[in-house]
């Protein structure tokens, strides 16, 4: 009896994809996967077409890049750090995005292991508990994570919990207590929520109560009338907003500006990524800025390391700096800040 490779796939316990891969393009399957691979291979006298093999060739020379969205400039900024060093060495990439949306991501996946892709650049809804994650893992496809920030998979981000914490820290300090964190829908964005977290904490260290963000579309250009209602209604309105990113804190300011308040005299303004186009803002946006070219070409570096098992693997994680960018959409309130707080400069 001829065995074929769905007969390797079934007796490994992996995929006729990763089966493929560890024909053919050996160097892109961790080592425990080549092994029982082989070992199925051998078992089964599977003999591979050397006229497939031929055809296909042993390397692609393809990365596969995964981003939510090119609409907001942190993604295309990364991207670019990443071709940078991609076209130096040779390789070539192919971009899927998914809009916050899981479907699309499982679709964007698999799409890019069909094109025999060598390895894997991506930010995902959320790193600890995908499972597309554990089955690229199962499967030794190899990728690293870009602005996804966890301790379980390979990744490259900032400390976003403490990068919100230092920027609520200041808008504190400037005298703020009644501060609403503006972010996307928390459950898409492991990120939204770790900043939401460093907002609570910063909040809570000033014996200030935190209030729940106040959650919109990831993907509006406007904000809804009930959201400027809520942000600009009633007694107790926010003096200061963070928002979990500058397309976002943009988006706001321009519903304000309709609304007819002022930046910062009503209302001031934090945002988070610290792109350049929102210095060109009137008034410029403050934010906490992170080094987004260099995480993309700090996530191409990893990835190669792992694809020529150069990586040690002593820590999945490896998180960037974070500054925060003085603005001009902080304000400081009259009685300013409190004297009990020690003063941090904005950077």
């Amino acid at each position: 009896m001829k065995h074929t490779i769905k007969d390797v796939a079934a007796y490994a316990g992996f995929s006729i994809a990763t089966v493929s891969r560890a024909i053919n393009a050996p160097h892109t399957v961790n080592r425990v996967t080549l092994a029982k691979i082989r070992e199925a291979i051998e078992t089964l006298q599977f003999r591979p077409s050397p006229l497939g093999r031929q055809l296909r060739g042993e390397r692609t020379g393809l990365i596969g890049v995964m981003l939510p969205t090119l609409a907001n400039p942190v993604f295309a900024e990364c991207l670019q750090g990443i071709d940078d060093l991609a076209s130096g060495e040779g390789y070539r990439l192919m971009l899927m995005t998914t809009q916050y949306d899981a479907a699309r991501e499982r679709h964007a996946i698999e799409t890019l292991l069909a094109q025999r892709v060598e390895g894997l650049i991506m930010t995902v809804a959320d790193a600890n508990t995908h499972p597309l994650l554990d089955d690229l893992e199962r499967e030794g496809m190899l990728y690293v994570l870009m602005h996804n920030d966890t301790a379980r998979r390979p990744s490259v981000s900032v400390d976003n919990r403490r990068a919100a914490f230092d920027g609520v820290r200041t808008l504190i300090e400037h005298g703020h207590r009644r501060v609403t964190m503006v972010a996307g829908t928390l459950a898409e964005s492991d990120r939204a929520q770790l900043r939401y977290r460093g907002y609570a904490e910063a909040m809570q260290q000033a014996g200030l109560e935190p209030v729940p963000a106040l959650e919109v579309d990831f993907n509006a250009d406007e904000l809804a009338p009930s959201v400027l209602a809520h942000l600009t209604s009633g007694p107790k309105r926010p003096t200061a907003l963070f928002c979990s990113n500058d397309l976002l804190a943009m988006v706001v300011m321009r519903g304000l500006r309709r609304a007819r308040y002022s930046v910062p005299d009503d209302m001031s303004i934090l945002g988070f990524d610290g792109l350049a186009v929102s210095e060109l803002l009137s008034p410029p946006l403050a934010s906490v800025a992170t080094p987004n070219r260099e995480i993309g070409c700090s996530a191409w570096r990893r990835l190669m390391a792992r694809i020529a098992g150069a990586d040690d693997g002593e820590s999945l994680s490896f998180r960037l700096p974070h500054t925060l960018r003085q603005g001009a959409t902080i304000g400081a309130l009259s009685g300013a800040a409190d004297p009990a707080l020690p003063s941090q400069p904005v950077v």
